[in-house]
């Protein structure tokens, strides 16, 4: 899932930062998402998902 994250917000051109503050989380916490130090509630995966204009599904790959 992590390596998703990432690969959405590169391929969509938003920087972490951005992506961060517009899921509402903090940038730390998007970066251990990233390099899979931690883990995401339901809520914070559809933030996520939401900033970047996909599903929660695509986000961890189970849709493409």
């Amino acid at each position: 899932m992590s390596n998703r994250i990432k690969e959405i917000r590169i391929k969509k051109g938003i920087t972490q930062k951005a992506l961060a503050q517009a899921a509402g989380v903090s940038s730390p916490y998007l970066h251990d998402l990233e390099k899979e130090a931690r883990g995401a509630k339901r809520e914070t995966l559809e933030n996520i998902a939401a900033a970047l204009g996909v599903t929660v599904d695509e986000l961890i790959g189970k849709a493409g």
